[in-house]
């Protein structure tokens, strides 16, 4: 399996990739949402700072994970939303979703993100090292409908304890994609 943050991914068979493993999951109508946040993540402008990184096995892409800033205008340090994440249904249960998401979090850390947040399963995240926090720990960018799947994590020194760190500062703001109430 090969692991990589491509230098300009291409954005139809990324966003095919959502349709499909959401579709699988879920519904249709969950497979078009994702995929369609997916395709205007990946049309954000160099400066949005959305990262891509995506697993492929034989030159077939079977697995994709995104992260975009949060921003906290009254905190200092950076933060990164991991989400959506999609592995082929061909692929799941075979850790490639696992060795992505462990892939984007070392390069994260290494690129200077200090947190990283996502709105998930709290028993498939947790063994990551993510944690659940609060809205008032992390103030989220709209009120949650589920609010035990909002966690973090800080991405330092991963010999330290990696869910702990200070409460970030509000309000908080995502990107133009992910701002919309439903999706939280």
């Amino acid at each position: 399996m090969q692991l990589s943050a491509p230098a300009s991914p291409e954005a139809k068979p990324i966003s095919q990739l959502f349709q499909t493993a959401f579709t699988d999951a879920a519904t249709a109508e969950e497979g078009t949402l994702v995929a369609g946040l997916v395709t205007a993540l990946l049309a954000a402008p160099a400066e949005a700072h959305v990262q891509v990184f995506t697993a492929q096995q034989d030159q077939a892409l079977t697995g994709c994970i995104l992260f975009s800033p949060l921003h906290y205008p009254q905190d200092t340090r950076r933060v990164a939303l991991l989400s959506p994440v999609a592995v082929h249904p061909d692929w799941q249960g075979k850790g490639v979703g696992s060795a992505l998401i462990r892939f984007g979090l070392e390069q994260l850390r290494l690129d200077g993100t200090e947190i990283a947040v996502t709105y998930g399963d709290p028993a498939y995240y947790g063994r990551f090292g993510f944690r659940q926090v609060t809205a008032q720990e992390l103030p989220p960018p709209h009120p949650l409908s589920q609010p035990a799947g909002w966690q973090a994590m800080t991405t330092a020194d991963t010999s330290t304890d990696a869910a702990s760190f200070a409460p970030l500062q509000g309000p908080c703001t995502c990107l133009q994609p992910f701002d919309d109430p439903a999706l939280w």
